[in-house]
C-alpha cells in the first residue's frame, strides 16, 4: 500500500518551529517597514531639491537599488558587513530596497496635494518647515497609507529570501524540518498556511483604506 501523501503528524511537529520563524519574519516586516517608511520620505524630499547635485546621485542611487535583486543585495551586504548579525542585515536591506519604492508613493502623495494648499501657506506668510510639517506632509502621508500598506504586505512575502543569508523565519525553519525528517511537503504547506492567515487580513484592510480614502 503506498503511503500517503499527507502525514498530520509531521504537520503539527513542524507548527512550533514554524510558529519562531513567523515571529523572526514578523520582526524583520516590521523593522523593516519602519526603515523603509522614514528613508522613503527623506528620499522623496531629497529629490525635490533645487540643486542636481543632489537628485542626480540620489537618483542614481534609487535605480540602482531597484534594478538589482533583493537577493543579490542581502547576500552581498551580508558577505560584506560579516560582523553584522544576520536579523540586523535582513531588515536593513529589506528596509531600503522597499524605501526606493516608497520614495514614489511619497512623491505622488506630495503632488497630489492641492495647489491650493501650497498658495495659502505662502499667503499666510507660513515659513517652509512649518507649510511641510503641518500642511503637506499630513495630507501626502494620508493619500499614501494604501500603497505604503500593500508594500508593507510585499515585504512580508518576499522574507523567506532571508533563508539566503542564514535567517531562520518560516521558510528556512520549514527546509531544516524537511532535511532531517525528508518530509517537506507538510513544512511548506504549513508556510503557506501561515503567510495567508497573516496577509490576507491585513490585505482585506489595506483595500478598505484604500475605499475610505478614495
Amino acid at each position: 500500500m503506498n503511503e500517503s501523501i499527507w502525514d498530520w503528524e509531521k504537520a503539527w511537529r513542524v507548527l512550533p518551529d514554524l510558529l519562531d520563524g513567523l515571529v523572526i519574519t514578523i520582526e524583520a516586516t516590521v523593522v523593516g517597514m519602519i526603515i523603509a517608511s522614514i528613508l522613503g520620505l527623506v528620499f522623496a524630499l531629497a529629490m525635490r531639491a533645487p540643486t542636481r547635485w543632489v537628485r542626480a546621485p540620489l537618483r542614481f542611487v534609487i535605480d540602482f537599488i531597484r534594478m538589482t535583486p533583493l537577493l543579490v543585495q542581502l547576500v552581498f551586504v551580508w558577505l560584506m558587513l560579516p560582523a553584522v548579525p544576520t536579523l540586523v542585515v535582513g531588515f536593513t536591506v529589506l528596509g531600503v530596497h522597499y524605501a526606493t519604492y516608497m520614495s514614489e508613493v511619497y512623491r505622488a502623495g506630495i503632488e497630489a496635494v492641492p495647489r491650493g494648499q501650497w498658495e495659502a501657506s505662502t499667503a499666510l506668510n507660513l515659513p517652509k518647515a512649518r507649510t511641510w510639517r503641518a500642511v503637506i506632509l499630513p495630507q501626502a502621508i494620508r493619500n499614501t497609507l494604501p500603497g505604503l500598506g500593500n508594500y508593507a504586505i510585499s515585504m512580508f512575502k518576499e522574507t523567506p529570501f532571508l533563508f539566503a543569508i542564514s535567517v531562520v523565519e518560516m521558510y528556512q525553519a520549514a527546509q531544516q524540518f524537511g532535511a532531517l525528517t525528508f518530509s517537506y511537503i507538510e513544512a511548506l504547506t504549513m508556510v503557506g498556511l501561515l503567510f495567508l492567515i497573516v496577509s490576507y487580513p491585513a490585505a482585506l484592510l489595506v483595500r478598505r483604506m484604500e475605499i475610505r480614502l478614495a
